[in-house]
């Protein structure tokens, strides 16, 4: 780096291996059960993924396994009227129509130009109808375990809160590929996407879901979890939530701090014996201590607060 770049606001943890197995240790005990995650079938992944494009996935269910009951492999939908597919669609409000055309059209691609067999690589399964580079990544991880990182709306929001990731897709990218483990497209994606849709939803469940990242996440630190889909909440200036990131950015500049020099720092009308002085910090420190953020060594002389380590 030279003297005039200035050094990325973000970045990923040091120990990677440590945050990819507790992420992938998390997903393998506990996550929801979906019929396409026992799959590898890649024309069934297809149909899901294009499915929950526009419905939510308890939805998607009964819908996808009545559509594959009815026509369970790419010969029998080519070969099936294009009105009754687009039916279909309609009946169990699938959204546009347009998808359902383009599953029928890229049905018949499979068939006439590809004798029957699935493209593997996200750039080859492009070319079928209606498949763009999202839902090709999907398709090759989940079917054939051969896919990039994959990065929806979910992964952007995890990255974030987590690693400070800005709103910007090149760079989400490059964060989703850096943290993706080699050759485990198809876990890790399942993995990264439920952890968006279970835990890090729009309003958090870190400590119900057990979120895997916590001693990680930089949202979870400063209790500011703001992201990209999430508008900034107007109460957070000035609240419990904003003095507690100021308390662990401040920590975090040194090793440790004296009760009332971390006060003088955290806010500018810190008083000792005021409204909000020490009684107000301590009740701070030790709803930190309560999360295992800080410790507050009360045998010192003053009080000595420190980040646990």
């Amino acid at each position: 780096m030279t003297d005039t770049e200035a050094a990325p606001a973000w970045s990923l943890p040091d120990d990677r291996d440590s945050v990819r197995d507790a992420l992938i240790d998390w997903y393998e005990a506990d996550h929801r059960e979906f019929p396409w995650r026992r799959t590898d079938d890649p024309y069934a992944i297809l149909v899901s993924e294009v499915m929950s494009q526009q419905t939510q996935l308890d939805r998607v269910v009964e819908a996808w396994e009545a559509f594959l009951e009815r026509w369970p492999s790419t010969i029998e939908l080519a070969a099936a009227d294009r009105a009754d597919v687009v039916g279909f669609w309609t009946d169990h409000s699938l959204g546009y129509n347009n998808r359902a055309k383009y599953l029928h059209e890229a049905a018949g691609q499979i068939e006439s130009d590809y004798d029957g067999h699935f493209p593997e690589s996200p750039d080859e399964l492009q070319e079928l109808m209606g498949v763009g580079p999202y839902t090709a990544n999907a398709v090759a991880s989940f079917a054939f375990n051969n896919g990039d990182a994959v990065v929806d709306t979910n992964v952007k929001r995890v990255l974030y809160r987590a690693f400070d990731v800005p709103d910007d897709d090149s760079t989400f990218e490059d964060a989703a590929s850096d943290l993706m483990p080699a050759d485990r497209s198809r876990v890790w994606n399942n993995a990264i996407m439920e952890l968006g849709g279970v835990a890090c939803e729009q309003t958090p469940a870190c400590d119900e879901a057990g979120c895997p990242w916590r001693e990680w996440c930089s949202a979870y630190a400063t209790g500011d979890f703001t992201a990209p889909d999430v508008p900034t909440q107007p109460s957070f200036e000035g609240s419990r939530r904003q003095f507690r990131g100021r308390v662990i950015g401040t920590l975090r500049e040194y090793d440790e701090l004296e009760l009332d020099t971390l006060g003088h720092r955290v806010r500018v009308d810190y008083a000792p014996n005021g409204e909000y002085g020490r009684e107000w910090l301590r009740g701070l420190l030790a709803d930190l201590e309560a999360d295992g953020l800080v410790e507050l060594d009360r045998n010192a002389e003053p009080a000595v607060a420190r980040l646990r380590r």
